[in-house]
């Protein structure tokens, strides 16, 4: 099965464990030991990791390692930068909507306020 980086990071644990490992590399006890699941859990997790092109792993001697490939990571940047641009220019436009609107009541405040005087 063909797995993106999306699916990658939609759960938690495999947040955590990209987390754990993107500082350095460990091996697969070691990322199995800071988790309160089963070995099997962590396993199909870093196969996903694994399938996404998020993890890589190598064999020193008789120990697999775990190492972190976060370039992949781009393609959910990239994803959010687009949707970033769109909303701050709707918040923008929201912004000058509402300094125009404040524009056209402030008069009509300060005109009231004068012919009470009156």
């Amino acid at each position: 099965m063909r797995r993106d980086v999306f699916q990658a990071i939609a759960d938690p644990t495999r947040r955590d464990i990209i987390h754990l490992i993107a500082h350095e590399s460990l091996n697969l006890n070691a990322v199995a030991e800071q988790f309160d699941i089963s070995r099997p859990a962590i396993s199909k997790h870093i196969k996903i990791l694994t399938e996404c092109g998020l993890i890589v792993i190598k064999q020193q001697g008789r120990e697999r390692y775990c190492e972190a490939k976060l370039d992949k990571l781009h393609e959910v940047s990239d994803w959010v930068e687009q949707y970033r641009k769109l909303w701050t220019q709707r918040f923008d436009a929201l912004d000058a909507y509402l300094d125009v609107l404040q524009m056209k009541t402030i008069p009509v405040a300060k005109k009231k306020k004068n012919s009470k005087k009156k």
